[in-house]
């Protein structure tokens, strides 16, 4: 169900803008002074407040969903991940306020889910069209994604911007958290895949979406997406749309290393959807359950420690996101 944009209404005309000067391996550092004259000269009234360590952008987006305008998420999609995050347990998963992104990190997903969107195989605008959308100030609402693992304390639960996946993606995600700091951009993508191409995993699962009966599969990687990309280059839910209530998964199976080498391609194009052994479905709530401790990723995030049992449902329209 789609939302219309609508102008923002807040007593307080400041904004709050969350810049992690590590994201993208030090590219937000280096253009922030750039986005912060930008700002000022469209008008913009903001105060910043910088991370110096991980996870600080939820605390900080928490204290100031309620104090500004607006929180906006200076860096990568890691710091949309938390931003979303601290905006999301302010509402207790609930109508958030608003929302805004400067695109300084390697990947910038989410970014690509920002009318007007970024093509399949494209890039987001950048950070100087998102100075403008937030000096404009319309709002558009999206759905978001909802966490719940046998490794998060009791009552907790976490959130997800563009989407989450078991098996190699979040394999790779691990890998490029390790990746050596000189390499950016797609080439540290492309050293993660490497790497995890030596050494993947090939996941016994018991899979359950909406109200279907559990059915056991051995998969190499399934995603459940908001948005359409993430890694920066992977188009794995092609289709996928930020405002329908719906997640969107794909489901790959047990592949071997040549099979893999030869639909990663097609992941990139976004035409890996026909391939006979890649199924795509729709969902609004998908468990995962498996003997042994799966690895999850979110927004390229690792959120929890390794679980055995992970559910995940939507959130239809909760997050006002400036667009």
């Amino acid at each position: 169900m789609a939302h219309r944009a609508a102008r923002w209404r807040h007593a307080v005309s400041r904004v709050l803008v969350i810049v992690n000067p590590a994201a993208g391996r030090g590219r937000a550092q280096r253009l922030w002074p750039q986005a912060a004259r930008a700002l000022k000269s469209a008008g913009v009234e903001f105060d910043t407040a910088t991370t110096r360590s991980a996870r600080e952008a939820i605390a900080l987006a928490e204290r100031g969903a309620g104090a500004y305008r607006a929180v906006i998420a200076a860096g990568g999609d890691g710091t949309v991940h938390e931003v979303v995050n601290g905006l999301l347990r302010a509402s207790a998963g609930g109508e958030t306020a608003a929302l805004g992104v400067l695109p300084l990190g390697s990947g910038d997903d989410f970014a690509k889910m920002v009318p007007p969107e970024a093509p399949v195989g494209g890039r987001p605008q950048g950070w100087l069209s998102a100075v403008a959308k937030i000096a404009r100030g319309e709002t558009r609402r999206f759905d978001a994604g909802r966490l719940e693992s046998d490794t998060l304390a009791r009552g907790s639960v976490h959130y997800f911007a563009n989407g989450m996946d078991v098996g190699f993606g979040a394999q790779g995600a691990a890998h490029a958290a390790a990746m050596p700091k000189w390499l950016k951009g797609q080439a540290a993508y492309i050293g993660a895949l490497a790497r995890t191409l030596v050494d993947y995993p090939q996941l016994r699962l018991r899979m359950s979406v909406d109200d279907a009966p559990p059915e056991a599969i051995e998969t190499t990687m399934t995603a459940v997406m908001n948005g359409r990309c993430f890694g920066s280059s992977f188009w794995v839910c092609p289709e996928a749309c930020v405002d329908d209530g719906l997640l969107d998964l794909m489901c790959a199976e047990a592949l071997s290393r040549i099979a893999i080498l030869g639909l990663v391609p097609r992941i990139m194009r976004g035409s890996h959807t026909t391939h006979p052994r890649v199924r795509m479905l729709h969902g609004k709530h998908v468990v995962f359950e498996s003997d042994t401790p799966m690895v999850v990723e979110a927004d390229g995030e690792l959120p929890f420690p390794p679980a055995r049992r992970v559910a995940v449902s939507v959130l239809p329209g909760v997050l006002n996101v400036i667009v």
